[in-house]
């Protein structure tokens, strides 16, 4: 851990309207908590930012230090230790602005879903948000923002990002807009936390305050029958209905299916598209109903409280009865949670705006597998390799290529964090990375480097 002289903390914690923290403090602990228990993270310094000036001076005061910036939302996506680090919380920056009448909102670096979607709901409105609301808004949307619910209409979150205000190496506040410093407006869109700490992002919303959702749960005999007929009809609905299905198995417990649904149309047109998985089997819970957006989070029960977790994924360009059999027949008990999401639609077209969201065209379905590791000595490396084997016999139907925001501590090193990108994209990211953060500054997360 990088040592710090009291003169040198003291002179940065006169500069800051927020509190800065150090190891010892009382409240360092709670400060640098995540979601994902599973990387603890000790920092040489906290710096609670209260805006883009407190972040101004935290940034430059690592650049004098030669620390590392670690930036610190919701922690869910942590995934490099930011030990020894600089850590900007963003948390305090958590203002969320809707205009209504230009169908946008601009929200602080700390904001969460689970604040814009209410804001937003009172206008009849509602943004690219995933399946767990208690997610930052913006580390989401900047490693590309895949929704369940407007991905398949509408594309990826990373693609309506009108602008953003973002901190550089260098200390500069730059408002970035796709006419303002072009290439970097490109790079951030997908290439994540790698070119500067984000104070403000501005997207857009879309008009929409009720859906048809919920999911269908059937046991593991009635597993096979359902997912045959998922595979067949899940590529032939319309783009306006977005579809996934999860393998859950609790310790002791049989194996569930979980089928989820979201359709952006009437609840007599969701109802009779829906109608073949209700033929499939009796599901044993039926929640599929007409719901407000608000509700959303419902449709795949992400969990709430912070935990421990292990994940991996990957993208599929195909999704035959052979791969369906071999997600069942799979027999890992240390495989909680698999999941399998359809894609396609706005999420394979290019964008209005190029963004460097990579891996649009060849990936029909994105693989998702996490568990919980119980708190014994061994069972984290037994869920990784277990998870690992799940990639390899899944490696016949994989494009090669990754989702950045789904890629996990495992997906560190240049190869995988190159997986995320198409060729020709990875090039300008590193001269673009390069140009804004010579000194790899940014560099606790997926990092962007030769």
């Amino acid at each position: 851990m990088t040592s710090l002289s009291p003169a040198a903390r003291g002179r940065l914690a006169d500069l800051i309207a927020g509190p800065v923290f150090t190891p010892g403090d009382d409240a360092y602990a709670v400060e640098t908590a995540g979601f994902n228990l599973t990387l603890p993270h000790r920092p040489s310094l906290v710096v609670g930012a209260t805006g883009p000036a407190d972040v101004q001076h935290a940034v430059r005061f690592a650049a004098d230090h030669d620390l590392a910036v670690a930036v610190h939302t919701t922690g869910h996506g942590a995934v490099v230790s930011a030990d020894g680090s600089l850590m900007i919380t963003t948390r305090r920056m958590s203002g969320v602005t809707v205009d209504a009448p230009g169908r946008s909102a601009r929200v602080q670096g700390g904001v969460r879903w689970d604040q814009v979607i209410p804001a937003a709901a009172v206008h009849g409105l509602a943004g690219i948000s995933g399946s767990s609301p208690q997610v930052g808004t913006v580390g989401f949307t900047l490693g590309g923002g895949l929704s369940p619910v407007f991905g398949r209409t509408r594309g990826f979150g990373a693609d309506h990002v009108r602008a953003f205000d973002i901190v550089t190496a260098d200390g500069q506040l730059r408002h970035v807009t796709a006419d303002r410093e072009p290439d970097l407006f490109w790079a951030a869109r997908g290439g994540k936390g790698n070119f500067g700490v984000v104070t403000a992002l501005e997207f857009g919303l879309f008009p929409i305050s009720r859906l048809y959702g919920g999911g269908l749960f059937f046991t593991e005999a009635q597993a096979p029958a359902v997912l045959d007929v998922w595979r067949q009809w899940a590529p032939t609905v319309p783009e306006n209905l977005s579809t996934s299905f999860c393998l859950l198995r609790l310790p002791g417990d049989p194996l569930i299916l979980h089928v989820r649904i979201a359709f952006l149309g009437s609840t007599e047109e969701g109802a009779a598209l829906i109608a073949p998985l209700r033929a499939a089997a009796p599901a044993f819970q039926d929640t599929v109903a007409e719901m407000p957006y608000t509700a959303t989070a419902t449709i795949h029960n992400d969990p709430t409280e912070p935990g421990a977790g292990i994940d991996r994924s990957a993208l599929l360009r195909d999704l035959p009865r052979q791969a369906l059999d071999t997600l069942l027949s799979a027999p890992e008990d240390d495989l909680m949670m698999t999941e399998i999401r359809l894609l396609g639609g706005a999420l394979q077209r290019p964008p209005a705006v190029p963004a460097a969201v990579g891996n649009r065209q060849d990936a029909a379905y994105c693989l998702f597998t996490a568990s919980i590791p119980a708190p014994v000595p061994g069972d984290a490396e037994r869920i990784r390799e277990a998870q690992r084997r799940l990639l390899e016999r899944m490696a016949p139907w994989s494009t090669g290529g990754a989702y950045a925001n789904f890629q996990s501590t495992e997906d560190t090193g240049p190869a995988a964090v190159r997986a995320a990108f198409a060729p020709d994209s990875w090039d300008r990211l590193l001269d673009i990375k390069k140009y804004f953060d010579p000194a790899n500054l940014f560099r606790i997360n997926h990092n962007i480097r030769r």
